[in-house]
């Protein structure tokens, strides 16, 4: 994305990389909680984003990968300045949670395109019972949503994961100039 002449920003949420929390409160908090923490540290990415001169704010897209993709459904149903989103290696998580924060109460509501990728094998996000299941929950129309299925587990390979989302960045953001 960056040799393609894209910026980049990576929003460090608590308990991630360097951000750890040495109270261990974000531990002892609610999941609820910690969703709201999540979804309001990517707002303010995008508002540091849109804030710089060098950022076309009409060309922003959410970029996932596995844990990455637990967040998007919240931010991409609720945040209308995300114009496009690439969700690698995405599907729903076992387990019951609250309506307010469950995934199947956002995917609906997400309408804005959408780019899939996924291990046929994935361990972690199963094709037929996790990943289709949340690709055709999806609220984006169906010819604005794609599903890349590859071979292998959890880990698209690199040059498909390049290519096709190089490629769906292109079509729905435009080429970098």
């Amino acid at each position: 994305i960056l040799r393609g002449g894209r910026a980049v920003a990576q929003p460090v949420l608590i308990n991630t990389l360097h951000r750890r929390d040495p109270t261990d409160a974000a531990r002892r908090a609610s999941r609820r909680d910690l969703v709201i923490r999540d979804v309001n540290d990517m707002r303010r990415s995008l508002d540091f984003l849109i804030s710089r001169g060098d950022i076309d704010a009409t060309k922003l897209a959410y970029f996932g990968y596995s844990w990455g993709v637990t967040s998007a459904p919240f931010l991409l149903a609720l945040e209308p300045r995300l114009g496009v989103a690439v969700l690698n290696s995405a599907g729903f998580s076992s387990g019951n949670s609250l309506p307010e924060i469950d995934l199947r109460t956002y995917v609906p509501r997400v309408q804005r395109p959408v780019l899939m990728l996924n291990g046929e094998y994935d361990n972690v996000f199963p094709l037929e019972t996790s990943a289709r299941p949340f690709f055709d929950l999806l609220g984006t129309p169906a010819e604005l949503k794609k599903l890349v299925v590859t071979p292998g587990g959890h880990f698209v390979p690199r040059e498909t994961l390049v290519r096709e989302t190089l490629d769906w960045l292109d079509r729905y953001l435009g080429p970098v100039k």
